[in-house]
């Protein structure tokens, strides 16, 4: 099972500005004083061991949408402005190893829908669009953004074949050879979270959750929906003083409670997911760091592996 990420920003989407992008440069060029880049090879070398991500990359600006990469049926969590960018790289390839997307939504608010209209498989005639999702409203909600005076081109404009399905949280379905159970998440509206299990590995994808005070109880119910995943997308839009003083009950977690929940159900990798729109690239990687501490102060025998995810990032299963 290989995820790849196209968006993972929370909220709505943030942008580069050309001032962010000179600082950056300035950066590279007074660390590269005195460096010799005379060949492609050294340039390379000299990205990778004096750089930090932050400097050379970025963690990008799309907001939520993951895939699981498969070549017979594409599988997708939510419809966020990465789904542009995944859509446009599907048209890109010569021949196409599938023409049928089985999207599966985490809850209904904007950042997870706002990337399906600027979806161009859906304009063409013989791909299959199956959404999936617990909400009763899933269809309903497709159709208004789509409305006039919002976008110019109607939902029932669109040349693919699309079809809702309504899932029940709990219940297990098999779908495009995949095992998967849907869990109710403490969100505005709710949100749900999705188990993809395939081949002797399990992807959670849990996004939009807040876990507070219950999450401490021996038989918390997330816990076992966890319960050894080989990777855990999870919401820590939050640094902990934010998710516990000034943002509770909005929904979001923090990326302490993260480190927490995943060394008890024995997750494998970790991955920060719903990244603070507000946040540069600096910021995002301090986070990250800050993260990585804590779970070595307070769970130094724990071998889970801890990333933050960014426009881009593919990580093998």
């Amino acid at each position: 099972m290989r995820i790849r990420f196209w968006g993972s920003r929370g909220s709505l989407p943030c942008s580069t500005t050309a001032e962010s992008l000179r600082k950056k440069i300035k950066n590279v060029i007074q660390k590269a004083d005195g460096i010799d880049l005379n060949s492609e090879a050294k340039i390379e070398e000299f990205l990778d061991n004096e750089l930090q991500f932050s400097e050379w990359g970025s963690y990008g600006c799309n907001t939520s949408c993951v895939e699981i990469v498969d070549t017979e049926q594409k599988i997708i969590c939510d419809c966020g402005t990465g789904l542009r960018d995944l859509g446009n790289d599907f048209m890109k390839a010569a021949e196409p190893k599938t023409n049928v997307f089985n999207i599966f939504i985490s809850h209904l608010h904007y950042d997870h829908l706002q990337g399906f209209p600027f979806f161009v498989p859906a304009y063409i005639a013989g791909n299959q669009i199956k959404i999936f999702g617990c909400h009763p409203k899933l269809e309903e909600a497709f159709k208004k953004q789509m409305q006039y005076p919002f976008f110019p081109v109607r939902f029932d404009e669109l040349e693919s074949n699309i079809e809702f399905t309504l899932l029940e949280p709990g219940k297990e379905y098999k779908i495009s050879g995949y095992k998967i159970k849907a869990i109710k998440q403490n969100h505005p509206g709710d949100s749900y979270g999705y188990e993809f299990v395939k081949g002797g590995k399990k992807f959670v994808y849990s996004t939009d959750a807040e876990h507070n005070d219950e999450a401490e109880n021996p038989d918390y119910e997330f816990i076992n929906f966890f319960r050894n995943a080989d990777l855990l997308v999870f919401d820590a839009q939050y640094d902990f003083s934010n998710a516990q003083l000034f943002k509770l009950n909005w929904g979001h977690s923090s990326n302490l409670i993260g480190v927490e929940l995943a060394v008890r159900a024995n997750v494998k990798r970790l991955v920060l997911f719903h990244s603070e729109h507000t946040f540069n690239d600096e910021e995002i990687e301090n986070f990250l760091e800050q993260t990585r501490r804590y779970k070595e102060i307070h769970e130094p025998e724990s071998k889970l592996e801890i990333f933050t995810a960014y426009d881009g990032l593919e990580l093998q299963l």
